[in-house]
């Protein structure tokens, strides 16, 4: 099995044992996951309790109501209610679980995500959604993570579908909460929750604690009685609570009218009340023997939330030691804290203490993991103690993001230091930072957080650094082709520079980093694969051919995953010109490339691609091996199927159908949907449509194969890659061969076969349809010269396909200039042309592609049948008939009836191969299932057809027909 790189794990000294990988099989640097984030909070050790919510809180996940929202501003208590949820289900289950009551699983199990800042990227949204979801399903959603760090992720509606589908998987019910919602402003993350809500499984539930409403359709689900709410109002301590608070909670011993006067003051707001009690705590600190007078120190609080707040902070502030306040606000820049971090940010040794003393002593810290080892402030307080650090020590706030970002980088949390460099307005080391960055995050999916922090650093900055602007460049594309086009010229300004000017501009990149040097080396091959990818997109394939030429030209021999993107663009810019030969050989080049940079998700896509031009090129059986040979390095994988991995299938299932396999060509398109959207690309994905809709047309199902291709025209996006077959085309031959003639000539009308001029690879396809036309058109003199003109435009298109070795192309225009021919009566001329088409087509096994031309091909084939053919022709030709004779169909449907219960189509897949000389493993394999899966299969037919090995069915399914 390939090793996969991850980070290495942190020792508990560095307090950073709370960080995992998600470890991914490109090879590439993984994003890593903060399992902090995943934490729920653990209750305080002396809480309010608050039964009445808590009750709320059960019943809207007990109704089956989708969403509860839990809204108030800050300091109401939202997370802490909701941690306090969390320890009175896990009590019930432990209670339940105890008494063996049966109905323990009826109780949920609750998963959290504490939303940040840095969460509004979708790729990183997504995946820490699925980290929370893997606590209760530790293998749900690997493959939706693979493809969002794939390089062409799926339409996030088809990911969210796949998920969907494996959390209704789940066999129990459970919560999953977001906290603080309200940082997140990136609309399609609003919109993938949207689907999510949607299209919920029931046995999950939502929790949304947020500051102010998300953009969500909350109408909606208030209408349809989906939606339980939870806001301020609702939130807010009541007398009683607040007295339980003070009295119990805080150890103050008030009267009711001051508990009275304090909730009067704050209307229940907690973090308000809280604040008071550590203002009182402090007030009666000050002199242990004299009383003061409490009831005159609450009567001066007055005004809003923000004043109170601001003016009780001070009165908390001003009464704890100096060294604490100190630490309060040199540690408030930080969004988490631990004792090591704050060491270094306060340049103390006590860190960690002080930590716990706060939390002791309520002062607003909130522990983030079950050992106490990292917190964060309470927003609110956070929010308030770096406002009077900027008010007391602005000059030290740049110095403390230093220090943090510093501390982060020591310890190789790269993201983390970038955002204390950017806070400290240190952009020169940003930018070092987030250069050292660019691969690894783009290798992870994350290009759009690194663009985001490139957007945050000057123009200045970035303009005088080449690889910024050039990876800034590629983010850009394909959505704003001009602004990258500009950013790619200036970071070719900055290469033609001499050494003197380019330092003096200061664009000098940082000499200690040595990957940073190397990957700058590249800067001219990206530059150069960049316009070649502009040019792809318009279509421009000498100029995708010359970039990309130029691109391997200036790569470093050692960027094998660059030269291997090169050598694809290349490959297609070969394929798109009629050049398959090339394009074979580059394409191979680009797949050893990648392979070589480590990027199985890479490799395995670049694989599709040299199967899908071997295909075209008219070699099933070089098709068939490589697509076999990547599900092979696949399998070998302890991993989910990457990105590329479903396409192969749809090739698979292309070289089954020519060969007259439909079982396991419908096998193959079974695969390509089970395996689901993660492991598929994205551009090809109408082909499985199209490929489905051939199937179905063999099977006598035109009308179901013209929905499919309807629905492959809305699924196309269209990329570099040519459109070979387009779907109009493929529309038109379904509706000749229906006999639907007058709608294929609605197609045709305006399209012309030009007699003169060099017919182009890539119309060829269009020019074969119209022949067909041509051929099929009635009338006595008009039918005459439709013949001729068909048969002299054949001869230009098989010179053409001659010159390029185009073996299907020539195997098909064979076949049509004998259909030509035998329609005008030429015999010979008819014989030759096909028995030439046999002749190259029988060392592939084609079939479908003589069977597919109806019943003029079989009368035709009958006739040749009779003359002096070689011994393989005349063997060929049999089987073809066979293939064209619906006797046996017949024969097979009346005989398989006798049978109590018919096979399914993988039963009968797996048939096949038992009359093969596979071995077990081998046919699992070949079907791309487990042992254990095919074992099952095998069992089944077993008892289906009443025997008892191996031989003993084979025998009884030749008797049925069913072989």
């Amino acid at each position: 099995m390939r090793d996969r790189m991850v980070l290495p794990v942190l020792t508990d000294a560095t307090g950073l044992n709370h960080f995992r990988t998600l470890a991914l099989y490109n090879g590439a640097m993984p994003a890593p996951i903060l399992t902090t984030k995943l934490f729920v909070p653990p209750p305080r050790q002396r809480i309010v309790a608050r039964p009445r919510l808590i009750e709320r809180l059960d019943e809207g996940f007990s109704s089956g109501r989708k969403l509860t929202l839990v809204s108030a501003p800050a300091g109401f208590g939202k997370s802490a209610l909701l941690s306090e949820w969390n320890e009175h289900i896990r009590l019930t289950a432990a209670q339940a679980d105890k008494n063996k009551n049966r109905k323990v699983k009826d109780i949920p199990q609750i998963v959290w995500l504490a939303l940040d800042q840095a969460d509004n990227d979708l790729v990183r949204f997504l995946s820490y959604l699925i980290a929370a979801l893997q606590r209760i399903a530790p293998n749900i959603g690997a493959g939706a993570l693979a493809a969002l760090q794939s390089p062409q992720p799926p339409p996030t509606e088809a990911l969210l579908v796949a998920l969907l589908n494996e959390i209704a998987a789940i066999p129990h019910r459970f919560v999953l909460v977001l906290d603080d919602y309200h940082v997140i402003e990136a609309k399609p993350i609003d919109d993938a929750l949207a689907f999510l809500l949607e299209n919920m499984p029931p046995q999950m539930h939502l929790v949304i604690a947020t500051r102010e409403d998300p953009d969500l359709a909350l109408a909606r689900l208030r209408a349809r009685g989906q939606l339980v709410e939870l806001r301020a109002a609702d939130l807010r301590f009541t007398r009683t609570e607040a007295a339980d608070f003070f009295n119990r909670v805080m150890g103050l011993d008030l009267s009711a009218n001051d508990i009275a006067a304090l909730e009067t003051r704050t209307e229940g707001w907690i973090a308000g009340l809280q604040l008071a009690a550590l203002a009182i705590q402090g007030h009666l600190a000050q002199d242990a023997h004299e009383r003061r007078d409490v009831a005159g120190f609450i009567k001066a609080f007055a005004g809003s939330h923000r004043f109170v707040l601001d003016y009780l902070v001070g009165e908390v502030l001003e009464r704890r030691p100096e060294e604490e306040r100190r630490f309060l606000l040199q540690t408030s820049v930080l969004d988490r804290l631990c004792g090591p971090l704050c060491d270094a940010v306060t340049e103390q040794e006590n860190g960690r203490e002080t930590l716990e003393t706060f939390e002791h002593n309520n002062l607003f810290v909130v522990p983030l993991d079950d050992q106490r080892r990292w917190y964060r402030y309470h927003h609110l307080f956070a929010e308030v103690l770096q406002a009077r650090l900027m008010e007391k020590q602005p000059d030290q706030v740049r110095q403390l993001h230093q220090r943090a970002g510093a501390w982060y980088e020591r310890n190789g949390l790269a993201s983390d230091a970038i955002h204390h460099a950017l806070a400290a307005t240190d952009f020169e080391r940003a930018a070092d930072l987030i250069e050292l960055q660019v691969r690894p995050m783009y290798y992870s999916g994350m290009e759009a957080t690194w663009a985001g922090w490139v957007k945050q650093l000057p123009d200045e900055i970035v303009r005088v650094r080449p690889l910024l602007n050039v990876y800034y460049a590629m983010s850009l594309l394909p959505g704003d082709a001009a602004e990258s086009g500009r950013r790619l010229s200036q970071a070719e300004y900055l290469l033609n520079l001499p050494a003197q000017a380019l330092e003096q501009s200061q664009a000098q990149v940082t000499k200690a980093s040595v990957a940073n040097q190397k990957e700058l080396q590249s800067v001219p091959g990206i530059i150069a694969i960049a316009r070649a990818y502009c040019a792809g997109i318009l279509g421009d394939e000498s100029g995708i051919a010359k970039q990309a030429r130029q691109a391997l030209d200036v790569l470093p021999e050692t960027d094998h995953w660059w030269r291997g993107a090169a050598a694809a663009l290349l490959g297609i810019a070969y394929w798109n010109s009629g050049d398959l030969e090339a394009a074979h050989q580059t394409m191979t080049d680009a797949v050893r490339s990648l392979h070589l940079g480590g990027g199985l998700v890479f490799s395995i896509s670049a694989k599709y691609l040299l199967a899908d031009i071997r295909l075209a090129q008219g070699h099933l059986h070089d098709a068939k091996r490589i697509c076999d040979q990547a599900l092979e390095l696949v399998a070998e994988q302890d991993e989910p199927a990457p990105q590329g991995t479903a396409d192969l299938h749809v090739v698979l299932s292309e070289v089954y159908l020519e060969q007259n396999e439909p079982d396991l060509a419908r096998q193959h398109l079974e695969t390509y949907k089970e395996l689901g959207p993660y492991a598929a690309l994205v551009e090809p994905r109408h082909r499985w449509c199209c490929a489905m809709a051939r199937l179905q047309e063999a099977s006598g199902e035109p009308e179901r194969a013209l929905e499919l291709l309807d629905e492959a025209e809305r699924q196309y996006v269209g990329g570099p890659v040519l459109q070979i077959q387009p779907i109009p085309e493929l529309r038109a031959r379904v509706w000749l061969r229906q006999g639907r003639l007058n709608d294929a000539l609605e197609w045709a009308r305006g399209r012309t076969l030009a007699v003169s001029g060099e017919p182009g690879y890539a119309r060829e396809f269009e020019y074969l349809t119209l022949v067909r036309i041509l051929i099929a058109q009635s009338g006595n003199e008009q039918r005459k010269q439709s013949l001729d003109t068909a048969k002299a435009f054949l001869a230009r298109l098989l010179q053409a396909a001659q010159d390029k070795t185009l073996l299907k192309s020539r195997i098909e225009i064979h076949i049509l200039n004998a259909l030509a021919n035998h329609a005008q009566g030429n015999l010979p001329a008819a014989f030759a042309s096909l028995e030439s088409a046999l002749t190259l087509a029988e060392a592939e096994g084609y079939v479908r592609i003589f069977t597919g031309e109806g019943p003029a091909m079989a009368e035709l084939l009958r006739k040749l049948q009779t003359r002096e053919t070689t011994q393989t022709v005349h063997g060929y030709i049999h089987r073809l008939l066979s293939a064209f004779d619906p006797s046996l169909s017949r024969a097979r449907s009346s005989d398989s009836s006798a049978l109590i219960e018919p096979l399914s189509e993988r039963e009968l897949a797996v048939l096949v191969l038992l009359r093969t000389e596979l071995s077990g493993p081998e046919m699992a394999r070949e079907l791309f299932v487990s042992l254990n899966t095919l074992r099952t299969h095998i069992k089944n037919i077993y008892n289906k057809l009443d025997v008892n090995n191996r031989r003993a069915a084979v025998r009884r399914a030749e008797e049925l027909g069913l072989l």
